[in-house]
């Protein structure tokens, strides 16, 4: 009995032992995938017709930086989040800077340590910098080993565009047209750059000719005159863009649109800075603050305290993107249908050339990266490319079906609860449906106009006028020198000081005092390095030119 129970006794712990040492072993494979991808289910061998991230639903949490501090959405709070999260198990934590969104971003890096996805602008020089550091990975090789799906899904054109020296890829952008795009959909094409007035305060001065300088400063004056206060606090004639480190958007690139100023001539970049009609201009807008037409406001307020005073229809006039100001407008027109901002002809050039107003280029408007540190590499590319697809743009824009939209009369189209209220407070529709891109950061702008409602007022008026003025200027993005390259340092150098130098000039007391700070930064410019700027410039717009020209063949 003795030897029968001993015998019993050791073939158990050899069994116990044997099982002990598989799951040590299968633990340790385990280990090892997640080390290397993150996800168990990356052993599946996928092709491109197959959805990746139907693979594992399992709950994840991924950290997403968007760089912007004006990004007030939380995911998880309204229907759209829910459902996504629902259908591929992913939750969105989002981190947004409290203030400077470059001194964030740089200490972010600086810190060696990102979070899994980050979002921001394609032409911010983090982009260069965490990319030359090794704190993001390539999505080409992300897509290789975990998701083919990434090829079925993204645009080829694209992912040319943004492929470095290395052959990698590293981010994808929304709000992106490439040059098949323009053809497949040019006419529906709208710029988000527009001149505003106050609609009824316009109509009040008898709808008078902003085009050039002297019809310019004369309807702010007037305007100034006619309606000195709004609710109690004083008019602001004349709102644009915040001041920050390299300029105002307002003052640089829109204004110089709207005077309709080449890029290039003859196939040689233009330096539009030194262009005699924007020059002329700088010195309207200077001649305006000598008047008192530009308020104190303009030079410290930032987006958070713009929007304020755009709900309290306290700006005259505004050089101002449509689409930032659209739930100030819906605000205005439930207060007042005529107190709403209306797009007319602003500042233009001598011969009075209609703008050449930014559509969207193919390189969109920001681009997302997948950090080094992701926590799941699988799963990330996974969901990256289910927000891609078409798929999931339908997802990201129309949400839960019966929810927010449902198939009427054959199309897809919103709730009439849902589409009254978008309509109404964009803001409430937004926190409630999380529909119609509230999270646009993958967001294809080429698709939207196929399932959008039509566009109503006070929306309408703003859209259809930028209509026919549209043009892609996307042989011009991406050529400015990032990064520590020494292009890249003299670049942002001569960009800071003409950060410092644009409200002195706006600020000067005479056209003398205009000219010396003029002709001074322009020197300053040289010893900086503008030559060997511009010539970097250069090369890369004519690799520009013929990388476009071969995605359009």
């Amino acid at each position: 009995m003795n030897k029968k129970h001993t015998l019993k006794n050791m073939l158990m712990l050899m069994v116990a032992a044997v099982l002990v040492f598989t799951a040590a072993c299968s633990s340790g494979s385990k280990n090892t995938d997640k080390e290397e991808g993150g996800s168990n289910a990356e052993t599946v061998k996928l092709t491109q017709d197959d959805k990746g991230w139907e693979v594992d639903k399992s709950p994840i949490t991924f950290d997403w930086y968007i760089n912007f501090s004006w990004f007030p959405n939380k995911w998880g709070v309204d229907a759209t989040s829910k459902y996504i999260t629902e259908k591929t198990g992913v939750n969105i934590n989002f981190i947004v800077p409290a203030g400077n969104e470059a001194e964030k971003m740089n200490t972010m890096m600086a810190s060696g340590s990102l979070p899994d996805f980050i979002t921001l602008g394609w032409y911010e020089d983090a982009v260069k910098k965490m990319i030359e550091g090794d704190l993001v990975l390539p999505l080409n090789e992300l897509a290789d080993k975990y998701d083919p799906y990434f090829y079925k899904v993204t645009d080829p054109a694209k992912l040319s565009w943004y492929k470095q020296e290395n052959g990698n890829v590293y981010g994808y952008p929304n709000s992106s047209s490439s040059p098949k795009d323009y053809e497949k959909f040019g006419d529906n094409i709208a710029s988000s750059q527009t001149f505003l007035v106050r609609k009824d305060m316009y109509e009040a001065l008898g709808k008078p000719d902003m085009r050039t300088p002297e019809g310019f400063l004369k309807a702010l004056e007037d305007a100034k005159k006619m309606f000195p206060n709004v609710n109690g606090q004083p008019l602001i004639p004349l709102g644009m863009y915040d001041f920050n480190d390299t300029g105002n958007a307002a003052l640089q690139h829109y204004i110089q649109n709207f005077l309709a100023i080449p890029y290039e001539k003859d196939g040689q970049l233009y330096d539009r800075n030194t262009d005699p009609e924007y020059v002329k201009w700088l010195k309207t807008m200077r001649q305006a603050n000598e008047n008192g037409l530009l308020a104190k406001d303009i030079f410290i307020d930032k987006r958070p305290q713009m929007e304020e005073k755009i709900a309290q229809g306290r700006y005259f006039a505004m050089l101002y993107a449509r689409t930032d100001l659209a739930n100030q407008q819906n605000a205005l027109f439930a207060n007042d249908p005529e107190s709403v901002y209306i797009a007319v002809d602003g500042p233009a050039n001598a011969n009075l050339d209609q703008p050449t107003l930014a559509g969207p280029s193919i390189s969109g408007w920001t681009v997302t990266l997948i950090s080094k540190d992701v926590k799941d590499k699988a799963r990330a590319i996974r969901f990256l490319d289910y927000l891609i697809s078409e798929e999931g743009q339908h997802d990201l824009f129309f949400g839960k079906q019966g929810v927010t939209w449902d198939n009427i009369d054959g199309k897809d189209q919103f709730l009439p609860e849902a589409l009254d209220l978008m309509n109404k407070d964009r803001g409430a529709f937004d926190k409630k449906y999380g529909a119609s891109h509230t999270f646009w950061m993958m967001m294809d702008t080429n698709l939207t106009p196929i399932w959008s409602p039509p566009t109503v007022e006070p929306f309408k008026q703003l859209e259809d006028w930028t209509f026919g003025k549209t043009v892609s200027l996307s042989e011009f993005d991406q050529i400015n020198p990032t990064g520590t390259s020494p292009e890249g340092i003299k670049n942002t150098k001569i960009d800071q000081e003409f950060g410092k130098v644009l409200p002195k000039l706006l600020l000067s007391k005479s056209e003398a005092d205009f000219d010396k700070i003029w002709n001074e930064f322009l020197k300053k410019r040289d010893s900086l390095g503008f030559k060997e700027v511009q010539a970097y410039k250069q090369k890369k717009y004519e690799e520009n030119v013929a990388k476009l020209n071969g995605a359009a063949e």
